[in-house]
């Protein structure tokens, strides 16, 4: 289970490395906080996640494509709503003249 701060980061198809293996990510449910991944036999032999056991501790990085896009959106987010607060404003002095 993954905390849901970095679930946002977190999308069917996309990466994520866990203790430094780069994964892609399968499914993901963002109501439990978890996800899943494949990995063939022979990544399995070569890394370190298959030995962990459930509640194992892990370093987690997210894609960071992910968190690109999350500040582009946020900045975008902002802008939207100055606008729509400058339109509403401009709204509200037309309907008192």
């Amino acid at each position: 289970q993954l905390e849901s701060a970095l679930m946002s980061y977190v999308v069917p198809k996309g990466f994520i490395a866990i203790d430094g293996t780069s994964l892609t990510v399968c499914e993901v449910d963002m109501a439990a906080n978890t996800f899943t991944f494949m990995l063939v036999e022979y990544t399995q032999k070569k890394i370190i996640v298959p030995a962990k056991l459930k509640g194992d501790k892990v370093n987690i990085e997210v894609d960071v494509l992910g968190k690109y896009s999350h500040t582009a959106v946020q900045a975008f987010t902002q802008r939207i709503e100055a606008l729509e607060a400058k339109v509403k404003s401009l709204e509200e002095q037309l309907a008192n003249q």
